[in-house]
């Protein structure tokens, strides 16, 4: 690989509050415990193991939605662009290599929309023309919130109109280092209640009308 930097954008598993909307329960089995968890099912005894160890292991219990991931057309509905959404294993994997195109949206404030004129100025900002399936990454900062309980809480988010302008630009897959590609729920609920059903998740519902994926819950986008 010579001199090329490898730089993990994913943050990790790990245990959430118990009050998480997307909670993750870890289980650590160790050497003593694994064999006791395994040993039966492989018909040994006590004795059949070394010092009375086995393999050690973790069981998790999360959601797909867990850590970083990567949103498919048919969670955010069942049709796109009139025609069944396709699930996660349909979506071609050319869209997930390409080139990533960082847009610094740092100034926002948690519960900001983030606009088509954001976009642009942030592209303008590092000189740079979208050409069709770059990845665009939003950089909030909000990932440095990760594991703590206002993470919900501290993103600004895209538009209905700012994604559908991604998706014109050519773009498939776009990406954000917040929990949501939305705004916050908080925020979202509060518009909702006050009449402005429209923007209940206006930037997921984008993609019934045009297809696209993004991910969430990025990081490290700083350091590219």
């Amino acid at each position: 690989m010579g001199n090329r930097q490898v730089i993990d954008l994913s943050v990790p598993i790990q245990q959430t509050l118990p009050d998480s909307m997307l909670r993750v329960d870890i289980q650590y089995i160790d050497h003593k415990e694994g064999k006791e968890v395994f040993g039966p099912s492989f018909g040994l005894e006590e004795g059949d193991f070394p010092e009375g160890n086995f393999s050690a292991v973790e069981k998790l219990t999360l959601t797909t939605h867990s850590g970083t991931h990567l949103d498919a057309p048919w969670h955010y509905w069942p049709t796109s662009e009139g025609e069944p959404s396709r699930t996660i294993d349909q979506i071609p994997l050319e869209w997930c290599f390409s080139d990533g195109v960082v847009l610094d949206l740092t100034h926002k404030k948690a519960g900001d929309e983030i606009s088509v004129e954001d976009l642009q100025k942030a592209l303008e900002k590092i000189q740079y023309e979208l050409k069709p399936f770059d990845i665009v990454l939003l950089m909030t900062g909000a990932s440095k919130h990760y594991g703590k309980s206002e993470y919900l809480n501290v993103h600004p988010g895209a538009t209905r109109e700012s994604t559908l302008w991604l998706i014109d630009q050519g773009i498939k897959v776009m990406g954000i280092d917040a929990w949501g590609w939305d705004k916050p729920f908080s925020v979202m609920g509060d518009e909702v209640r006050k009449g402005q059903k429209d923007k209940l998740w206006a930037a997921h519902y984008a993609g019934r009308e045009k297809e696209y994926c993004h991910i969430e819950n990025l990081t490290n986008l700083d350091k590219i």
